[in-house]
């Protein structure tokens, strides 16, 4: 089965293509859509890459340009069988990839202001997708669903109920797509069925997030009703005093639009040391700069204490998890984030955690009660899974639910 994955942000366009032994044969990015200087990398199944820069007006475009590109690497239109979306957020209605039709997109539309940065924009690529592929299905695949596990006394907040039941105010979580997926192959390395196995997953990056995960589903994540919530990130706050919003507001003089941009663009590590590169933090933090040193020091204690919240509520953890970015890259966070937790069975191998093998390896110590794994997480191959299973194609060990929602 060829399948396309489609993740269509506010100025960018990832792709992948897919063959039926789910191996990439075109992967790119179009950038800074809109701009006079977009940027297009590609690269084909020749393994050759490519960089074009010339201006892409719009999202229309950017996919008129991806799909004239497509035959030109080999890939003939009547060659896709499907294409999958990524969808940031699918609220309570969707707990399975779905299927694309007119009802599908009016439910994505209808949460969209649980996240207006992201749904938008992707709603702009289905739809024209759609018009270019008319006779290809579609299917929708959701950051969220593999957080519809949680139960009530995780997801709900301690607010009036009203605010709930008629508004969505909720956790929802993020992530979903990689977590789901380094959740399995984690059991795959260590030769045990997933549903056995209770798993801490950390996907770290610009943005990161951490998910408890019992005998295969998710029961708790540190995100929230938005990405905003949870761990200290590149440039968000992650958990904050609800009335630092009040405070700011009054003693700054500012709406509601610059204190959330404050909080999610201009906060994290970026508002303690001015950087938001984790490999910039660390450089400067090597050369003595304390503001550096603070912002990793805090990055990784906020991930500590997430990991002594979710040994509370597993009771048992057969595993550790790293993956994004930063997890897969920075052995000094994975060091630091475990310092101390030899209470609960993490030790650390310093030689394995200085140089994991790619795309997966154990780092823990010998003898260490917990595994701890570093696991490279790969969402377009996990929406491209999905989007087989939603269609009848694969069966999928995680699935709990009917294979596709229509």
């Amino acid at each position: 089965m060829t399948i396309l994955i489609l993740n269509v942000g506010s100025s960018s366009l990832k792709y992948s293509v897919f063959d039926a032994n789910h191996q990439v044969r075109v992967s790119g990015l179009i950038e800074r859509i809109g701009e006079p200087a977009s940027h297009h990398r590609y690269q084909g199944c020749d393994g050759i890459g490519h960089d074009l820069t010339a201006p892409v007006h719009d999202h229309d475009q950017a996919l008129q340009h991806l799909f004239d590109l497509l035959p030109r690497l080999g890939i003939a239109s009547h060659q896709l069988q499907c294409i999958g979306h990524r969808v940031v957020h699918g609220g309570e209605h969707f707990h399975e990839p779905a299927r694309i039709d007119s009802a599908v997109l009016a439910q994505i539309r209808q949460v969209s202001p649980l996240a207006p940065l992201h749904n938008p924009a992707n709603l702009l690529g289905i739809e024209q997708a759609m018009r270019l592929m008319p006779e290809v299905p579609q299917v929708a695949v959701f950051d969220t669903a593999f957080h519809q596990t949680l139960p009530d006394y995780a997801y709900r907040y301690a607010l009036p109920d009203a605010l709930y039941r008629q508004h969505g105010v909720r956790r929802y979580g993020f992530h979903g797509t990689s977590h789901r997926y380094v959740a399995k192959q984690a059991a795959q390395m260590l030769g045990q069925p997933l549903n056995r196995l209770n798993l801490i997953t950390l996907h770290l990056g610009n943005g990161a997030s951490m998910a408890a995960i019992a005998q295969g589903r998710s029961v708790d994540t540190s995100m929230g009703m938005t990405p905003l919530e949870g761990l200290m990130m590149g440039t968000r706050c992650g958990d904050l005093d609800p009335a630092v919003h009040f405070y700011l507001g009054r003693t700054l003089a500012i709406g509601n639009d610059e204190l959330e941009n404050l909080l999610n663009k201009a906060s994290g590590c970026k508002g303690i040391c001015g950087e938001n590169d984790m490999r910039t933090i660390q450089r400067l933090a090597d050369q003595g700069d304390a503001s550096a040193q603070l912002a990793l020091a805090m990055y990784a204690y906020r991930i500590k204490k997430y990991i002594g919240a979710y040994f509370a509520v597993l009771g048992h953890v057969d595993a550790l998890v790293f993956t994004g970015g930063i997890g897969e890259n920075a052995a000094w966070l994975r060091q630091q984030a475990c310092n101390g937790l030899s209470l609960f069975g993490i030790a650390i191998d310093p030689a394995r955690n200085a140089a994991p093998a790619k795309p997966q390896a154990r780092i823990g110590a010998d003898g260490s009660a917990v595994e701890v794994l570093v696991i490279a997480t790969d969402e377009e191959l996990e929406i491209a899974l999905q989007v087989e299973t939603c269609l009848g194609n694969a069966a999928d060990p995680m699935r709990h639910n009917p294979p596709c929602k229509d």
